[in-house]
């Protein structure tokens, strides 16, 4: 059974209303949601899930299953009686969760512009970003810090369109990871556009602006293996009186 993913279409949406398809061990099935499950580096959404009468029901995670379902996981103590296929629900996800993860993976896709080396790994939580970079030159914090910033403040359109698993097979250089693959076999693979910065296939979700993931700092550069180099990214507060990016703190999402 599959899901329609609106969150694919519009990243904005924090709830919509659906039907209970399933509900077992793995997780809750619905026929739609705006609920992100775990892929492409980014974690799954969290939120809840309100029933008939007001009941709500904390999810914990999102998770895919088995066919590429999209699995709600309850909080361990939720009590999950009276969940019969059919029941309607509303779906609202945790926003400030979520908006973080979109931030961070907006401009991940603004360091990669940057740093033009393949990606062999990637981690976007509410608390920090990390890409991996296929590489054996050092990086400079600062700089990459002051670029992400000047491509923020520059407010890129962010948008997305699709192309056929043919046109990429043709265009191959439009995948920047070695790690994750863009799927295929649906006939058609998301394209994520930043205008004028950056261009590759993306099933993440992201902002409207590059405007929108407001402050953001390389926290640390790692050199984790002979040809790794990990960039970390995090939220900061800038200090409007300072003159330099390595003058911004780093807070909390």
């Amino acid at each position: 059974m599959s899901t329609q993913d609106l969150f694919r279409e519009d990243a904005q949406l924090r709830e919509c209303e659906a039907t209970l398809l399933r509900a077992d061990e793995h997780g809750l099935l619905l026929d739609r949601t705006v609920f992100y499950p775990q892929g492409g580096g980014q974690a799954g959404d969290a939120g809840m899930l309100t029933l008939p009468g007001g009941r709500e029901l904390l999810i914990a995670d999102t998770r895919k299953g088995e066919g590429g379902e999209i699995l709600h996981l309850p909080a361990p103590d939720q009590d999950l009686s009276g969940l019969d296929a059919g029941t309607p629900v509303t779906a609202r996800i945790d926003w400030s969760r979520r908006h973080a993860h979109m931030r961070f993976h907006t401009a991940t896709h603004l360091l990669c512009a940057l740093v033009p080396h393949p990606v062999d790994g990637c981690s976007i939580t509410a608390g920090y970003a990390r890409l991996d970079f296929h590489m054996t030159d050092p990086l400079d914090k600062d700089a990459l810090t002051a670029g992400i910033a000047r491509l923020v403040a520059e407010a890129h359109p962010v948008g997305h369109r699709w192309i056929s698993d043919e046109e990429l097979e043709a265009n191959p250089t439009l995948v920047r990871s070695m790690s994750v693959q863009p799927p295929r076999g649906t006939g058609r693979v998301r394209l994520l556009a930043i205008d004028g910065v950056d261009l590759q296939p993306c099933g993440g979700t992201h902002v409207a602006n590059t405007a929108e993931i407001g402050a953001v700092v390389v926290t640390k550069i790692e050199k984790k293996s002979a040809k790794t180099r990990r960039v970390v990214l995090g939220f900061a507060t800038v200090d409007t009186s300072a003159s330099s990016p390595a003058s911004a703190s780093v807070t909390s999402a």
